[in-house]
Order: C-alpha cells, then sequence, then structure tokens
C-alpha cells in the first residue's frame, strides 16, 4: 500500500491510499472555501451517564446531491470536489462537517442544568471513501480493493488513537436512504471519540462480571458456542466466523469475530486482515441477494477504548439492517425508542438459514466443522 498525505485548501488533512506501485503527486485543492468547524459541544446526560454531542452547525450539510454534483467524486474538469485528485482507489479525509472538532474538551458556562456539564467537543471525524465509482457500493469491490479499505482503517485508527484525548475509534458505514445516508458516493465514517462509548462500556462491563464469575472470556465463549451450535452461523474463513448472534435486535444481523482474539484493527495479523476482505464481500452480497435489491445497513467496528479495559475487548464487526421484508423497514416502535427494549419480527435462525441459502451455493456453508 502507498499512503500519501495533503491538505484541504481549509487547512483539512485528506490521505490517498494506493495500490503498491502507485506513484502519487498530490493535486492542490483550488476551491475558495470558509474556515473549517472551529467549535461542537459534548453535553453529559446524569441520567443514563452519557455524553451528548451538540453539533448545531452541520444543519447545512450537504443532503442528497445530485450524482452530477457528488462531493466525493474525483475532481474533474472544471468541477471541484472534496477530492482533487482526478483518480484515487480509496482516500480519507475530515469532514467538512464533523460532529466532533479537534479542542480541548474545556468547561463551558452552565445553562441551568443540574450539575456543571457543557464542554467543547474533542476528537475528529473522518469521511473513508471506498472507489471513486459514484455507482459502486461496498459489495462491488473485489477483494484487492476490500483489503485496501482494511488497511486504510488500520491507519487511521493507528493515527487518530495517538492523538491527545481520543478515547476510542469507531470506524462505521451507513448504506442506503432508508438508513439516514446524506450521500449515495461508496463510503464510510470515522470518528475519534473523547470518550468511551456507552455501547462499548456495557460490553466491556458484561465481560468483566463474566470473567469474575465463570473465568471465562465472555466474547470468546460466545464465538466457540456459535461454531459448535452452528445453528446461526452464516460463513466460515480460516480466520473469521459470521454468525446471526442468538438474541438479533434487528431483522438482518450478522456479527463478524476474529477467531483470534485482539483489541483492535492494527492488532490483526496481515493475513487476517486479507482473510476478513473474503468474509466481509460475502456477507454483503448475501444481504443484497435477500430481496434481489441493495440491502440498507449499518456496518459498525467494535474496537477496544484506546486506554482503559483493553484486555477484555475483542474486535469484532456489527453489519446489520432495518428491511425486514422486501416491501418493509423495521421502524423502531415505543418499546425500543422509549425503554430499549427491541421486539425482533424475525427469529434469528430463520434469518441464518435464509443468509446461507443467499449465498453461493456451497452445500455446507454456515455448517459447523
Amino acid at each position: 500500500m502507498n499512503r500519501t498525505a495533503a491538505h484541504l485548501a481549509d487547512g483539512r488533512r485528506i490521505v490517498y491510499f494506493d495500490r503498491d506501485g502507485t506513484d502519487r503527486e498530490p493535486e492542490p485543492d483550488l476551491r475558495e472555501l470558509p474556515p473549517a468547524a472551529a467549535a461542537s459541544e459534548m453535553r453529559f446526560d446524569p441520567l443514563l451517564r452519557e455524553w451528548v454531542v451538540v453539533a448545531s452547525h452541520r444543519q447545512g450539510r450537504t443532503h442528497l446531491p445530485p450524482s452530477d454534483d457528488c462531493p466525493l467524486c474525483p475532481s474533474s474538469g472544471g468541477r471541484r470536489t472534496e477530492v482533487p485528485a482526478s483518480a484515487y482507489d480509496v482516500v480519507a479525509f475530515e469532514n467538512r462537517f464533523p460532529s466532533l472538532v479537534a479542542g480541548d474538551g474545556r468547561a463551558l458556562g452552565d445553562v441551568g442544568e443540574l450539575e456543571p456539564s457543557r464542554r467543547t467537543g474533542a476528537g475528529r471525524c473522518e469521511v473513508l471513501v471506498f472507489a471513486s465509482d459514484h455507482r459502486a457500493s461496498f459489495a462491488d469491490l473485489g477483494p484487492e480493493r476490500a483489503n485496501l479499505v482494511m488497511e486504510a482503517w488500520v491507519d487511521r485508527t493507528r493515527e487518530l488513537s495517538a492523538l491527545p484525548g481520543v478515547e476510542q475509534v469507531y470506524c462505521f458505514e451507513n448504506r442506503g436512504r432508508e438508513i439516514g445516508v446524506t450521500l449515495h458516493h461508496p463510503h464510510g465514517q470515522i470518528y475519534a471519540l473523547p470518550f468511551v462509548a456507552p455501547r462499548t462500556r456495557r460490553m466491556l462491563d458484561s465481560a468483566g462480571e463474566y470473567a469474575a464469575r465463570t473465568g471465562g472470556d465472555l466474547f470468546g465463549d460466545l464465538l466457540a458456542a456459535e461454531q459448535k451450535a452452528g445453528l446461526r452461523v452464516v460463513a466460515r474463513t480460516a480466520h473469521w466466523t459470521a454468525f446471526v448472534p442468538a438474541a438479533a435486535r434487528w431483522p438482518v444481523e450478522v456479527h463478524l469475530y476474529p477467531h483470534r482474539k485482539v483489541p483492535d484493527l492494527p492488532a490483526l495479523t496481515p493475513q487476517e486482515r486479507e482473510d476478513f476482505g473474503l468474509l466481509y464481500l460475502d456477507v454483503l452480497r448475501r444481504f443484497d441477494a435477500l430481496y434481489d435489491a441493495p440491502l440498507p445497513y449499518i456496518s459498525a467496528w467494535h474496537q477496544a477504548p484506546v486506554r482503559e479495559r483493553r484486555d477484555l475487548a475483542w474486535l469484532h464487526l456489527e453489519l446489520f439492517s432495518v428491511r425486514r421484508a422486501a416491501d418493509k423497514l423495521k421502524h423502531l416502535a415505543g418499546t425500543e425508542s422509549g425503554m430499549d427494549v427491541f421486539i425482533s419480527d424475525v427469529a434469528p435462525e430463520d434469518a441464518a438459514e435464509r443468509l446461507r441459502a443467499a449465498g453461493p451455493g456451497e452445500e455446507n456453508e454456515g455448517k459447523a466443522p
């Protein structure tokens, strides 16, 4: 992989990731841009003990532009985009409309809340573009390009984790209008969070309690149980297993675990990184085959915090869709939105069976060894 860093017209950082042998000379960003966003805000919820980010400057962000005005396509002719290059493989850059802006996290004046909690935002938000082709999706990428995206995830996780005040790096993709995407070009995002995400805290709390009670590793034992049962395993490779969790919340939900315990993406071996791409492309193509149409989804990497309880974490990816039938979506109802009690419309074992059937037809796909 070749890595080339440069800056955009307003000072934001951009990094190109190209296949080996590519000799890139960064093209200058000739746009006249207003200053990049300088601030966001965090407020602490004392009831749930969670941080909430307030980023009112994002109201004016780009929203579903026509394909000939996409800001993620390469620059060409007189049209200048967020990517100054006329061609690229994979590229990451700081978001022009970030939820989190690099800052010092200093306290702000209170607004009558129970306890002083307002702070300036800290961290960073980046966009990771998977391909220059506006019409493509991740499922369309070949193994070589998927591996290049993996190398970009590793690179950005390593660099962002080293920033002052960053506590966790979260790589994710939203696909589909039903999910709420504002740009259709194939891309994901990377958040360098100034706190540990609530979901991660809950997982690590559970892992710590399980270790104290049983002496075992919660994530490893869960993976072993799924592999042994085989009922919900969708596909396997030498280094990864994809399965529908027994208590899946979403109509279509698959978790991808490496067979070896690692805390984060940089800890994967080259073989594990390459092997992931093969399995991930397989699972994404099964998603799209369910209804013979692109399935809206969220793809979320769960990595260990930068500084705390890394020994409890087990890197994995959670992939899920809100589509519960060809013509129906799962909308969060009162129990889910109001009380965080999920009610599943699809049995996890049925979802796993349908995903196995949607694959390339291997007779033993998804069977326990």
